[in-house]
């Protein structure tokens, strides 16, 4: 199953908010996201259909192995284009919400191109101001 830019935003928001050491339900990623409760729980519904996440009894959610693979690639993609946005001199809004959007539509070929440039790759530092 390929996943659309929203579903990849919703497992994005499941991996964030599961880093709160809290257990993350449907209404949890409702309010951080602003969308509707029936929204999210069809969204849920795809990506558990799909193998991204699955749901306990309690209504928590969980990433799958798959899952929790394309949330890091997605959060990694936003951190280091938003610092690196940043970096050149955008302004923290701008850059974030520019970021937001090129994480999902940007190539892992042209990402990791960017990371080397930039020199954050693993284990280095961002340029300095």
């Amino acid at each position: 199953m390929h996943l659309q830019e929203s579903g990849e935003m919703y497992l994005e928001t499941i991996l964030v908010l599961s880093r709160t050491g809290k257990n993350v339900r449907s209404v949890d990623v409702s309010e951080y996201m602003g969308f509707s409760k029936p929204s999210v729980s069809r969204a849920i519904g795809l990506l558990k259909s799909g193998g991204y996440v699955t749901v306990d009894k309690g209504g928590h959610l969980m990433l799958t192995d798959a899952g929790r693979s394309v949330a890091e690639n997605i959060y990694e993609k936003h951190t280091l284009l938003s610092r690196w946005l940043m970096a050149l001199g955008v302004d923290e809004e701008t850059a974030t919400q520019d970021a937001c959007r090129m994480e999902h539509v940007i190539s892992d070929t042209s990402f990791q191109a960017i990371k080397k440039h930039a020199g954050m790759e693993e284990g280095a530092h961002p340029p300095k101001k």
